[in-house]
């Protein structure tokens, strides 16, 4: 852990939290996810070798709590670290209302995926499985197709054909369906102007906006 010689609380904050990947592990963390493959799949661009370390020290620092609970090793965090909560929604905020720009190198449809699958809104959709597919047309093939799949409330997101027909399709490229997910755009807009395509039942059509919904911080008004 570096440090910063200095007795200000803000410095004695960054000495934890400063570290490449930290608070986007706490984000993973406040976000729900305990196993270490679920932390990787929220940040699937950091290595695991790196993951771990990032654990060890934020364990060491008081801010999460490593236990086993069956065969596997759990990862929570403790009351400093869910005192972070309002620091990392804080963060999300600024960035959403000042940092609008997204280079190539910020689209991963792993990421994206992730994020939709735990954060769609199940109770919109029919009890009934149902399986929405989504075809990108913008990267390369072994990442340009997905399912989102519901079952009784439970929701899970395949990148292989999980066999089972698909009630509605979905044909966008990645940069549209982040900007939708980031609340950059609406979905009216983008299929208005044809940028995503929705084949299904007009009745299905309808409502997949409403099921698939938009990002946690979609609704932050942005700068001028």
């Amino acid at each position: 852990m570096s440090r910063y010689g200095q007795f200000c609380p803000v410095a004695k904050a960054m000495e934890v939290l400063d570290e490449r990947w930290t608070l986007l592990v706490v984000r993973e963390l406040l976000a729900g996810s305990t196993r270490f493959n679920d932390l990787r799949r929220g940040n699937p661009r950091m290595s695991p070798a790196l993951l771990s370390k990032r654990l060890r020290s934020l364990e060491r620092a008081g801010v999460v709590r490593r236990e086993m609970v069956g065969a596997h090793t759990s990862y929570t965090l403790t009351e400093s670290g869910e005192e972070l909560r309002e620091l990392v929604t804080a963060l999300g905020v600024w960035g959403s209302r000042w940092i609008g720009e997204l280079g190539d190198s910020d689209l991963d449809p792993h990421l994206l995926m992730w994020d939709i699958r735990r954060c769609v809104p199940v109770e919109e959709w029919p009890r009934a499985r149902t399986v929405v597919g989504i075809r990108l047309d913008d990267v390369p093939s072994r990442v340009a197709k997905w399912w989102l799949v519901t079952t009784d409330g439970q929701v899970d997101v395949c990148d292989f054909d999980p066999g089972f027909e698909s009630t509605a399709r979905v044909l966008t490229s990645l940069r549209v369906l982040t900007g939708i997910w980031r609340g950059d755009r609406s979905w009216e807009e983008a299929i208005g102007d044809g940028s995503l395509v929705v084949e299904a039942p007009s009745e299905v059509r309808r409502a997949l906006p409403r099921w698939v919904g938009q990002g946690q911080f979609s609704t932050v008004p942005r700068s001028a």
